[in-house]
């Protein structure tokens, strides 16, 4: 089985240059400028050289507030781009595996989000996130639509890797505590796709098509999150923080609008594909002693 990995450099896209090849599944990633999802022409040419049994677009424009003033470039790699990418797999009759987020959602509901459920974005990023998922239900039906939520790694920027850095520099850190999600370690991301690129291979069942939501087990909020980093961390090394103060959300201002709760309900991939994502400390266990005593090397796979 050959993978083709729209993406090169983002968490995810790593994470999968290192897990599908030691699952035993060839792999071709691609990322900018070779592979832009803003130009066709060089998805077109990298997917008919490559002739992959399948696609996966872990590629995304992802700076959330940053996408409220350049929603031309957000709408235009998140909707245009995986539009682009969905034609051209279903062209070649290539099954498509697409990354969403849990920003489709608005954060108003009381209880975990449901495939079903109606998404309403509040900030450009969620409306191109959506827009996406619409471009590729229109563009091929041999699809899979992953909304995941809160992705961290020992690779590229996210909020673990912030707050360590952080916790090295300050004696106190100030965290949000009013917003509600599911942290998720890419790596454990990359795992539940190999599972189901193989499950997909076998063509065993009943076709499985559709949205599904995968992230890691629990919730937090983003303060319970850092402390557990601080945790974590101090079992490896001296930080200067001393403690992590819960603040609402009013009081870190920030240029798009967050959803205050945007925990997934993951049964349908459970149920569907047998995937059983871990609770998220235990991940985040595994991912800090990463981080903490032989940080990984970006991986670079063609």
């Amino acid at each position: 089985m050959k993978i083709f990995v729209a993406g090169r450099h983002g968490m995810l896209a790593q994470e999968l240059a290192r897990c599908l090849p030691d699952a035993g599944i060839d792999v071709v990633c691609q990322g900018r400028p070779a592979l832009d999802l803003r130009a066709p022409e060089t998805l077109d040419r990298a997917i008919k050289s490559a002739r992959p049994d399948l696609v996966i677009n872990a590629a995304a424009y992802t700076a959330v507030d940053q996408a409220e003033a350049d929603s031309a470039t957000a709408f235009a790699v998140n909707r245009d781009g995986a539009r682009a990418l969905a034609e051209i797999c279903g062209e070649l009759d290539i099954p498509l595996i697409h990354i969403s987020s849990d920003y489709v959602f608005d954060g108003m509901a009381t209880r975990p989000y449901r495939e079903e459920d109606p998404p309403a974005p509040l900030g450009i990023y969620g409306r191109s996130k959506y827009e996406g998922e619409i471009a590729v239900r229109s563009a091929t039906s041999q699809h899979l639509i992953l909304r995941t939520a809160w992705v961290y790694s020992a690779y590229g920027r996210n909020f673990v890797k912030t707050i360590l850095r952080l916790a090295n520099e300050k004696h106190e850190l100030s965290v949000v505590h009013d917003q509600r999600g599911c942290p998720t370690w890419a790596r454990e991301l990359a795992q539940v796709l190999v599972s189901i690129c193989h499950q997909l291979h076998d063509r065993s069942g009943l076709p499985k098509w559709g949205t599904y939501h995968v992230c890691g087990a629990g919730e937090a909020t983003w303060y319970e999150l850092a402390v557990a980093v601080l945790e974590e961390a101090k079992s490896y090394r001296t930080l200067c923080a001393e403690r992590v103060v819960p603040i609402p959300t009013e009081a870190y201002p920030t240029r798009a609008p967050r959803p205050r709760y945007s925990v997934l309900d993951c049964s349908k991939i459970q149920e569907t594909f047998g995937i059983y994502p871990a609770p998220w400390r235990v991940s985040l266990q595994h991912c800090m002693q990463e981080l903490c005593i032989c940080p990984p090397i970006p991986l670079e796979t063609s």
